[in-house]
């Protein structure tokens, strides 16, 4: 198996699908995993994982060899992800405003979704989902710099120090970044279960 610098030097030197392929195949579930620990929907992240890529291919030449390639990776999967969250953003506002302007004159019925009665656990899993769904809104309402260093900690096990070279920071910002984000998530979460 070729290390990740022989892969990348084929790829730039031969100009080889195959040394691509292998490169994707290696880290496209580290970063669809990367992806998922900002967006909600697995195809979103599906999304992001192509683009990610995308900019690998187009970019790899400017990539500095001595930085982890993993680490490059991160850095790309965080920014693409933080794009799409911030692009979500502004489209949910402009359908907001357009559905303003047209409650009432819309002819599409609204669903709703019902647990299935078959299911014995069909509380227990609502509750979960439900904890998951206050979790997720908790990070989301994050600062940035402490989401991105949460998600990274928490969810891709990352060290302090592999964090610092993804955010491009300091090892006492990273430090700083998750102790504030534990209890602002504590703080957070005590409302949300105290409401």
């Amino acid at each position: 198996m070729l290390t990740d610098s022989e892969l990348i030097e084929d790829i730039l030197d031969n100009n080889s699908q195959k040394a691509f392929e292998e490169l994707v195949n290696r880290y496209q579930p580290l970063v669809t995993r990367t992806c998922l620990g900002f967006v909600n929907r697995y195809a979103d992240a599906e999304d992001i994982t192509q683009e990610v890529f995308i900019e690998v291919y187009q970019s790899l030449k400017n990539f500095r060899k001595e930085s982890k390639l993993s680490t490059w990776l991160y850095r790309i999967a965080v920014n693409k992800s933080l794009n799409f969250i911030r692009k979500q953003k502004r489209h949910n506002n402009l359908r907001s405003i357009e559905n303003f302007f047209t409650v009432g004159n819309s002819s599409k019925s609204e669903s709703i979704e019902i647990a299935s009665p078959k299911s014995a656990d069909a509380d227990w899993n609502i509750e979960q989902e439900e904890d998951k769904q206050m979790l997720k809104r908790a990070i989301n309402s994050l600062a940035e710099n402490q989401r991105i260093a949460f998600v990274l900690s928490k969810y891709h096990d990352l060290s302090y120090k592999e964090i610092a070279e993804v955010m491009s920071t300091t090892l006492s910002s990273v430090e700083s970044l998750l102790f504030r984000a534990r209890q602002n998530l504590q703080s957070k979460l005590l409302k949300e279960i105290n409401k």
